[in-house]
């Protein structure tokens, strides 16, 4: 019986040791659904989360980036822009700032189903991880996209106002703030600190995770 126990014991220890040495991208993996079925998320009940969507821009970007301090705002990341800028995204990465797929509008993947998978490995060979977040560039969702979001273990994620730079939007309990950085439709980022001057951010996760969150419903 003594032997029984001590054989117990060291394997215990053995599991304890692994957990301790395993690599970084595995260890901290995490994917969670936010709703019990699709739809997308466009408010919490409390706070203010800031996303950023970034499908343009060089030394703006990069800049801007490596001035952030925490709070982070979640970026949503273009995979063709992270393709043309891996030293960006590299800083990204070493900074740990929380980071979604950015995709195209919504009408793009009815027409070409395969895209979301494309876009989703390339996703993960250049972050090493799994995206938590998804957002097509318009936030539309159609079915069929909503349905492989739901399959992957995707949240899909909305926002409650855009803002392009100009008045401030009213503060509004858990509201999710999208700020459009494109080649066409992009805000000056330094102009951002008037948002952060004007509320307390937090990020989507702290906002949504274990709390009440609004919804907007897929069309059947």
């Amino acid at each position: 019986m003594r032997n029984k126990y001590m054989i117990i014991t060291i394997i215990c220890c053995a599991l304890f040791l692994n957990l301790l040495v395993l690599p970084k991208q595995l260890s901290l993996v995490s994917v969670f659904r936010v709703t019990e079925k699709p739809a997308v998320i466009v408010r919490g009940s409390n706070g203010s989360a800031l996303t950023v969507n970034i499908s343009f821009g060089d030394v703006e970007v990069e800049q801007w980036i490596r001035e952030l301090s925490k709070p982070f705002p979640l970026l949503l990341v273009d995979m063709k822009w992270a393709e043309r800028f891996p030293e960006t995204v590299q800083l990204i990465k070493e900074k740990n700032i929380p980071v979604g797929l950015l995709g195209d509008k919504g009408i793009t993947y009815e027409q070409n189903t395969p895209l979301f998978i494309e876009q989703l490995e390339q996703f993960e060979k250049t972050f090493e991880i799994k995206p938590l977040w998804f957002r097509t560039v318009d936030e539309v969702f159609p079915i069929t996209l909503h349905s492989m979001l739901w399959e992957a273990e995707i949240n899909a994620l909305g926002s409650s106002v855009v803002w392009h730079g100009g008045e401030l939007p009213t503060i509004t309990k858990g509201e999710i703030i999208s700020v459009p950085h494109h080649r066409e439709n992009r805000v000056n980022l330094a102009g951002l600190n008037r948002l952060y001057k004007d509320r307390t951010f937090i990020s989507v996760e702290d906002m949504l995770f274990g709390t009440t969150v609004k919804v907007k419903k897929i069309p059947e």
